[in-house]
């Protein structure tokens, strides 16, 4: 079987697979498949799709190319709504004037992520829909934070492109590699946000606060600077589970379903941006 861990839809070099335990099961290929904490992304997405090296023409298979062009793609209707939004907002400098927009935004994103994970093969329709709301409701979360700190959202913007593009370069030059320690240390981390998240959404019915972890102390910005590391380090983890699906023969609908995961990702790490902005700007 060594054979079918050479893919032409690879980036080059050793493939995932042979890189992360594949191995040959009753005449099949097995893949150990990357865990992530994306929850777009997990560890039976590229399970039963009707691929696996050879078994989906190339013609109708899972590219990196077009992963990144249905990315590109999903980002240009997040900007075109959360433009909308923002125009919105500073039309009647009223926030009430946006809170439909954004709940819809915000509710029918959770919804429509929900529907993406569990139906992949719907991910080339939902998939925009998810991005165009998400835009709404992002739109208004920064147009309010734009009124309160003037530049920020365009800073915060700069920055998510920028952690981006930095986190690619870093994991294609392998200068990040994706080991089963990193993997875990990175998943752990982010379970931990979460929970922290949670909890404190919890607790805050009860009047508990958080004042040091969410001030603009030391602390606080040190809080933030931690939880933007752990988004953009899952972006890393993205990449790398999205380079298996292309090794793995996924069929091609899982490029818009590989944007999709990269597009939950990165609204997180912009929100955190904004939040970490917030707070260094509360400080002049």
């Amino acid at each position: 079987m060594e054979g079918a861990a050479q893919n032409p839809g690879s980036m080059g070099g050793e493939s995932l697979k042979s890189r992360h335990n594949g191995a040959a099961v009753n005449g099949e290929v097995f893949m150990a498949l990357i865990k992530t904490s994306n929850p777009a992304l997990g560890r039976d997405t590229f399970r039963n799709l009707g691929g696996g090296y050879g078994a989906i023409d190339v013609t109708t298979r899972m590219t990196l190319s077009g992963t990144v062009n249905k990315t590109a793609i999903l980002l240009l209707c997040a900007l075109a709504t959360a433009a909308w939004t923002w125009h919105s907002f500073f039309v009647t400098h009223d926030p009430a004037s946006v809170a439909a927009p954004m709940m819809l935004g915000f509710i029918g994103g959770f919804i429509l992520a929900l529907v993406t994970i569990f139906k992949k093969e719907w991910s080339p329709v939902t998939a925009p829909l998810y991005a165009l709301l998400e835009g709404m409701a992002l739109g208004g979360v920064s147009a309010m934070f734009e009124v309160r700190y003037p530049g920020i959202a365009l800073n915060a913007v700069g920055l998510s492109f920028g952690t981006l593009l930095a986190m690619l370069f870093l994991y294609q030059a392998r200068i990040i590699k994706v080991t089963r320690r990193f993997m875990f240390g990175v998943v752990a981390a982010t379970g931990g946000i979460m929970l922290f998240y949670v909890a404190e959404w919890i607790l805050g019915f009860f009047g508990i606060r958080f004042a040091t972890l969410n001030g603009a102390g030391p602390i606080g910005i040190g809080f933030s600077l931690f939880i933007v590391g752990i988004a953009a380090l899952n972006l890393v983890l993205d990449f790398a589970f999205i380079e298996q699906g292309v090794n793995y023969g996924a069929p091609k609908y899982m490029e818009w379903y590989g944007a999709f995961g990269i597009m939950v990702t990165l609204v997180w790490l912009y929100l955190e941006m904004l939040r970490l902005l917030a707070k260094l700007n509360s400080r002049r």
